[in-house]
């Protein structure tokens, strides 16, 4: 009889530690990136009282007979189920479409999560809402291809991030059409006006005045600099020239009969370059002449820049966070990387929605992954939401009262029949 109490009392516990669970479940149902727990129960030893028998010619066999002891917990396992996504327009805030967590490190080591709400520091480290660094890689800086190497803090902005450096333009690349019967061409008239930009490798930014006339030989024109005058004070500057002599084109051959470059090396101590002129972009067909031309060559490189500030960041959906600056320019900063485990249910919880490795999760390898090499993807502006639900969990709160409730009747039976069997000596 003593057993069915001690059943009883084992009911009771393990169905408390469920409900334990289960409220802990609903707690955390706005929790982002928060992952549920479930609990299974299994019998704990069974008592023989009579073990198995088999046939034999004068009796059949007999089953075992067993008395169980009670009940214990089998499992408390972590629903490692995708939750759903809260849109929040934060550009910080990440989720990670499919498997993989975030990498967080601090003092202590590293640790995962899927809560993706993240901020920058004043030291402009990315962080969690908890100061925990994230991890990722950064761009080699001579290609600027990301380095795929050990994972480090993602600190996106430093001094190097904070600007981009001016460029000089090399290249100028020439587009339109001439008209040869235009008498515009003529140098009589003063010919075809031409201005381009450029800088020089300080940022400064100047206009480049051109005069395209005709030679008087059929398909043949001079493009002749006239003055170079500084953007920035509107004044002309002296000591810039157009190669050896003005440069002559054939357009007919697409052939230059003198230096295709302007001579800018008297314009700025730093700048000591001549720029490349391509005029292979002009035509010449009838109707108007309409010149013009463009800093950089056909492909746009290597037109030159003004310095720039950095006024924003982006995340890529492949964790490339890419910096935006006053000139125009873009410049990948880094990229977040996400961890992968052979059983993720095998993490350890340590709270504030961190996980850490144990012997049956499967280790880091200090690298990381791209989370597009297995499908994946990063969401900006959007959460992931606590994957706990609360249908499933009021029906497991009603079973689980009633199972306790059942176990508690077994200790109260229970003791009436030792009552009665105390009352039996008056």
């Amino acid at each position: 009889m003593m057993r069915s109490m001690y059943s009883g009392v084992s009911g009771l516990r393990i169905h408390q530690t469920k409900m334990d669970v289960i409220g802990n479940n609903i707690a955390n149902v706005n929790t982002a990136g928060f992952k549920s727990s479930r609990v299974t129960f299994s019998e704990v030893f069974s008592q023989t009282i009579q073990g198995a028998s088999g046939s034999s010619q004068n009796k059949g066999g007999t089953n075992p007979m067993q008395i169980g002891l009670g009940a214990s917990i089998s499992s408390i396992d972590i629903d490692m189920t995708e939750g759903a996504a809260q849109r929040t327009d934060n550009p910080l805030d990440l989720k990670i479409e499919g498997d993989g967590f975030f990498v967080v490190s601090d003092v202590t080591g590293n640790k995962f999560t899927r809560a993706g709400a993240f901020r920058i520091d004043q030291a402009g480290n990315l962080v969690s809402p908890e100061g925990l660094n994230l991890m990722g890689w950064y761009p080699d800086p001579t290609s600027g291809d990301i380095i795929k190497s050990k994972a480090s803090p993602l600190q996106i902005l430093n001094a190097e991030n904070s600007y981009v450096k001016p460029e000089f333009t090399q290249n100028m690349t020439l587009s339109g059409n001439i008209d040869k019967n235009d008498p515009q061409l003529a140098p009589a008239k003063g010919g075809v006006p031409l201005e381009i930009t450029f800088y020089d490798n300080l940022g400064y930014k100047y206009s480049a005045n051109f005069t395209v006339t005709s030679t008087g030989t059929d398909g043949e024109f001079d493009f002749t600099l006239d003055s170079v005058t500084s953007s920035d004070t509107g004044l002309p500057v002296a000591g810039a020239a157009l190669g050896a002599s003005t440069l002559e084109f054939d357009i007919t051959t697409g052939l230059l009969t003198n230096p295709a470059s302007i001579d800018i090396t008297g314009l700025t101590d730093a700048f000591a370059d001549p720029i490349t002129i391509d005029p292979t972009g002009i035509t010449m067909f009838s109707g108007n002449s309409t010149i013009g031309g463009a800093a950089g060559d056909k492909n746009g490189l290597n037109a030159g820049r003004a310095p720039g500030a950095i006024s924003g960041f982006e995340v890529g959906s492949d964790g490339k966070i890419l910096g935006r600056y006053s000139n125009g320019e873009t410049k990948l900063l880094g990229q977040i990387i996400i961890a992968k485990f052979q059983n993720p249910a095998g993490l350890q919880k340590i709270g504030s929605n961190l996980f850490v490795t144990t012997s049956n999760s499967g280790d880091f390898d200090g690298i990381g992954e791209d989370i597009t090499s297995s499908g994946g993807s990063l969401n900006a502006g959007v959460l992931e939401m606590s994957n706990v639900d609360l249908s499933r969990e009021f029906t497991e709160m009603i079973t689980t009262q009633r199972g306790f409730q059942a176990n508690s009747r077994i200790i109260t039976s229970s003791d009436e029949m030792l009552q009665e069997l105390v009352n039996l000596k008056r």
